[in-house]
C-alpha cells in the first residue's frame, strides 16, 4: 500500500508538473533550437549575483539537521522553485539522529587540562553574531560513554598504522586513543580503534595537513585556526548509508525500525574531535617511544606514541530521537520522453553554517533551475523529465538522499536515466568521477565550457595542469601517465565513484548511473572543513570571490542536464566502459601477482633473520608477523567476460556511428528503453561480503577507505584482505553481471543493425 501510494504521488506530481508548463506556454509555440542555441540561452541566464545572495541568506545561522534554519533555508528553496515554474514538494523523513547533551574531554593527570569543545567567534565573521544553536565539538554515531585511561597516539589510525604500533610493543586494548585526520575517511579511526579494544577516540586536524602549515589560518588566510575543529559523522557506512534503524528501505514515519542496539553502522565507543592547540597540550604529555618519522606532524613537539602518562578522561551522551529531514523536491515533465527521467541533486544542511560545504554547490543548482525555470516559461521545454532535489542530512550518514532512493526504489529503477550530483565548489580545475559510459558526454561538455581564469575551456585548462603536473620533479608513473593522456586528442578518464555523497545510493544500491564533479585546487575551502568558520566571509573572500565558478559549475551541470535531457539517442559510449573495466582487471590481477611476491619475500626475510639484523638495539622493533602466502587464483572467467564485453561494446558503438542517424522513430524508443537501465545489470542481489547494501559489482566504497573507491571490489577487497576463497566466487560473480551487460550490448546491436 506504501508503495502504491508513492507511485501515485509521483505520477501526480508529473502531472501537476505538466499543467504548470501549459499554462506557461505561448499560445504560438517558438521556433525550435538547436543544442548550441538552447545553452547560449542557458548560459546567459546563470546569475552569480544571485548565488551570493543566496549563500548569503542560507548561511546566515546554524544549519545542522534538526535546527530551524534548516527547515527554514528547505521553505526558502521550495518559495522559489515553485515561483521559477517548477512543480515543487518538500519530502520529509523520520531519521535517527543523535544530538549532543553533554561532552566533555580533559586531561586528569599528571597535568590536569580541560579541552576546548566550542571554537571561538572572530571579528567581522558570522562567528561573531550568530553562534547561538551550533554545535560543539562533536560527531555523530560515536556511542555514549564515560572513560578514563592511558592516551596512545595512533597517528591516523589506519592499518598500518597499528601494525606499526605492534612492532614497537604498543598495544591499545583498554586505552584511549588520538589519531589525527587524513590518509582514510573519519569514521575509520574510531572503528579501527574500537576493532583493537580500544575504549574511547579522539580526532585532531594537525597543521602538517590542516592549518599553519598549509597556509596563513583564518581570518588571516584560508587555513584552519588554532582551535578550530572538524565535526562529522563516524557511522560505519562501508556497511550501508541511511538512518541505522532502517536498512535497506525507506525511513518513513510508520516504517519499522530495528532497535539502536541491532543497529550495525553504530560505534560502541565514544568519539570527539578536537583542535589542534588542544592537540598539542595532549600529546605533549605523552612519553613512550618517539613516533616513527611517518606519524610525525607539524606541531613544534617531538611526537611520542604512549601510552601516557597522560592519563584522558573523555566522555559523550546524546539525545537518540528520530528528527524529521526536509529534502526538496522538484519536477519539470519532459514533452517527449516524459517516463525517461535526468536527476540532479546537491545537499543543503551543514554542520554549522555550511557555505562551503554545502551551499556553493547548492547555490549554483539553484542557478540552474532558475534559467530553466525561465526557459520553461519562454516557451520552451525538455524532452526528459528533470528531477532537481535539494537533499537533507547528507552529513551525519547520507540520509536524505538515501531514504529518498530506497523509498522510490522501483520509481527510480525504471525511470532514472542518470544521477548528476555536486556538494562543495571551488575555485580552480574540474574534478570529475562517474559511470564511465557517460565518459564522452562528459568531454563534450567540458570541452565547451569557458573558464574564467583562462579564457579556454575547463577541459583544455584541466590537460594543461595534467601535463605541467606531470613535468613536475619526482611527478609518480601515475602522473606521468596522465599528462601523456592529457596531451594527446583522447578523451580524459573519469575517475570511479567512492562514498561520501548522496550519489552512492543512486549508483551502488540501485544501479542508477551517477556523474560527481566540483571545481578546486586554487581554492581554500578544505581549511574550515565542517567548523563553525565556514562562513559566507570565509567563502567570500578566499575560496571563489564573486563565486566566479559557482556560474562555471551550473553551466557545467546544466549542459549535462540538457544534453542528456535532449538528445535523441542514447549518450553512453560503452567501448569506455569496457576499456576501463578491462584496466580495472589488470589491476586486479597485478594486485595479486604483487602480494604474492611481498609474502615470498617477507618470509624469506623472517627465515634468514633480516629483520633481527637490521634492528636498532637502541629503538628496538618486533619483525612483523608472517601474513600467509597467496595462492594463484583462476581469473578466466573475468578474462573471457572482460574479453566479451570489449566486443560488444565495439561493436555496438559502430553501429551506432554508422546508422543511429536513420533510425525509425520506433526503434530510436525502443534503444533508448534498451540502454536507459542497462548499468542496473552491474548490480547482483547477493552484495558484497560483510556489506549486501551495495550490491555494484564494478564500483563501491572500500571498506577501510570510506569514501574512495573500490573497482571490481568484491575480487579486489577479498584480495586485500586475503579472503582467497571468496576472491574466486566474486571472480564468478563479476563475469556473470558483465556477461548480462554484454548481451544487452548485443541486442541493442542487433536492432540497429535491424537483425
Amino acid at each position: 500500500m506504501r508503495q502504491f501510494a508513492v507511485v501515485t504521488a509521483i505520477a501526480a506530481a508529473l502531472a501537476l508538473s505538466a499543467a504548470a508548463v501549459a499554462g506557461a506556454a505561448p499560445k504560438v509555440a517558438p521556433p525550435a533550437m538547436t543544442q548550441a542555441e538552447l545553452e547560449k540561452r542557458f548560459d546567459a541566464l546563470i546569475d552569480t549575483k544571485d548565488m551570493d545572495g543566496w549563500m548569503k541568506d542560507m548561511a546566515s545561522q546554524p544549519n545542522h539537521v534538526g535546527s530551524p534554519h534548516d527547515k527554514a533555508n528547505a521553505e526558502y528553496m521550495l518559495a522559489k522553485f515553485k515561483a521559477w515554474g517548477w512543480d515543487a514538494h518538500i519530502e520529509t523523513f523520520d531519521v535517527l539522529y543523535p544530538t549532543p547533551i553533554s561532552e566533555t574531554l580533559e586531561i586528569v593527570g599528571p597535568t590536569p587540562f580541560k579541552a576546548t569543545l566550542q571554537e571561538p567567534p572572530i571579528v567581522g565573521d558570522t562567528t561573531e553574531h550568530a553562534m547561538a544553536g551550533a554545535l560543539p565539538a562533536w560527531v555523530a554515531f560515536g556511542a555514549d560513554g564515560d572513560v578514563t585511561s592511558d592516551l596512545v597516539y595512533v597517528n591516523f589510525g589506519m592499518p598500518d598504522d597499528y601494525k606499526a604500533l605492534e612492532r614497537l610493543g604498543i598495544d591499545v586494548k583498554g586505552k584511549i586513543v588520538i589519531a589525527r585526520y587524513g590518509a582514510g575517511w573519519r569514521g575509520l579511526k574510531p572503528k579501527l580503534a574500537q576493532d583493537h579494544g580500544a575504549i574511547g577516540c579522539i580526532i585532531y586536524s594537525d597543521p602538517a595537513q590542516d592549518g599553519y602549515v598549509q597556509d596563513d589560518a583564518y581570518p588571516n588566510g584560508p587555513a584552519r585556526p588554532p582551535h578550530s575543529f572538524q565535526r562529522g559523522s563516524v557511522a560505519d557506512m562501508p556497511i550501508y548509508p541511511g538512518d541505522p534503524l532502517t536498512p535497506g528501505y525507506g525511513s518513513t514515519k510508520d516504517a519499522k525500525r530495528i532497535p539502536i542496539a541491532e543497529a550495525k553502522t553504530i560505534l560502541k565507543i565514544p568519539v570527539l574531535p578536537i583542535s589542534y592547540a588542544d592537540a598539542q597540550v595532549f600529546l605533549s604529555q605523552l612519553k613512550g617511544p618517539v613516533a616513527p618519522p611517518s606519524f610525525r606532524g607539524g606541531l613544534p613537539i617531538t611526537y611520542h606514541v604512549g601510552p601516557g602518562p597522560a592519563k584522558v578522561h573523555l566522555a559523550t551522551k546524546a539525545e537518540w530521537t528520530n528528527k524529521t529531514i526536509y529534502d526538496v523536491v522538484a519536477v519539470m515533465k519532459g514533452s517527449q520522453y516524459p517516463d525517461q527521467w535526468i536527476v540532479r541533486g546537491n545537499h543543503h544542511d551543514g554542520w554549522v553554517y555550511g557555505a562551503s560545504d554545502p551551499l556553493s554547490g547548492n547555490v549554483a543548482m539553484m542557478s540552474e533551475m532558475k534559467a530553466i525555470g525561465t526557459l520553461v516559461k519562454q516557451g520552451w521545454r525538455p524532452k526528459r523529465t528533470l528531477v532537481y532535489a535539494s537533499w537533507d542530512a547528507e552529513e551525519p550518514m547520507l540520509l536524505g538522499s538515501t531514504e529518498y532512493a530506497e523509498t522510490h526504489a522501483v520509481e527510480l529503477k525504471a525511470h532514472a536515466l542518470i544521477y548528476i550530483n555536486t556538494d562543495n565548489n571551488g575555485r580552480g580545475f574540474l574534478g570529475v568521477e562517474g559511470n564511465h559510459d557517460f565518459q564522452r558526454m562528459v568531454n563534450g561538455v567540458a570541452n565547451d565550457v569557458i573558464d574564467p581564469e583562462a579564457n579556454v575551456s575547463i577541459g583544455q585548462r584541466l590537460r594543461a595542469n595534467l601535463m605541467v603536473d606531470a613535468a613536475a620533479p619526482g611527478a609518480n608513473g601515475q602522473a606521468q601517465a596522465m599528462g601523456k593522456l592529457a596531451a594527446s586528442d583522447r578523451d580524459l578518464p573519469l575517475g570511479p565513484l567512492g562514498s561520501g555523497s548522496d550519489y552512492s545510493a543512486f549508483l551502488q544500491h540501485l544501479g542508477v548511473p551517477a556523474i560527481n564533479f566540483g571545481f578546486g585546487g586554487e581554492d581554500s575551502g578544505g581549511g574550515v572543513y565542517h567548523s563553525a568558520y565556514d562562513t559566507y566571509e570565509h567563502y567570500s573572500r578566499f575560496v571563489d570571490p564573486g563565486f566566479v565558478y559557482g556560474g562555471v559549475m551550473a553551466k557545467t551541470a546544466g549542459r549535462m542536464v540538457l544534453r542528456v535531457s535532449e538528445s535523441e539517442l542514447p549518450t553512453q559510449r560503452f567501448g569506455d566502459f569496457a576499456d576501463t573495466v578491462s584496466t580495472y582487471l589488470d589491476e586486479v590481477k597485478g594486485l595479486a601477482n604483487s602480494r604474492r611476491d611481498a609474502a615470498e619475500a617477507q618470509e624469506r626475510l623472517l627465515k634468514t633473520g633480516a629483520y633481527r639484523l637490521a634492528d636498532d638495539p637502541h629503538r628496538p622493533e618486533a619483525a612483523p608477523a608472517f601474513e600467509g602466502r597467496v595462492p594463484f587464483i583462476n581469473f578466466a572467467p573475468l578474462d573471457n567476460s572482460v574479453d566479451r564485453l570489449k566486443r560488444s561494446a565495439k561493436a555496438y558503438d559502430a553501429a551506432l556511428a554508422a546508422k543511429g542517424g536513420g533510425l525509425s522513430a520506433d526503434k530510436v524508443a525502443k534503444l533508448n528503453t534498451m540502454t536507459r537501465d542497462i548499468d542496473q545489470l552491474l548490480l547482483d542481489d547477493v552484495g558484497l561480503p560483510f556489506r549486501p547494501w551495495y550490491r555494484n559489482m564494478v564500483y563501491a566504497p572500500g571498506r577501510f577507505t570510506g569514501y574512495g573507491a573500490k573497482t571490481l571490489p568484491g575480487v579486489r577487497e577479498a584480495i586485500e584482505e586475503r579472503r582467497y576463497d571468496d576472491a574466486a566466487r566474486y571472480v564468478g560473480i563479476t563475469a556473470k553481471v558483465l556477461d548480462a551487460y554484454s548481451d544487452r550490448l548485443d541486442q541493442a546491436t542487433a536492432l540497429i543493425n535491424g537483425n
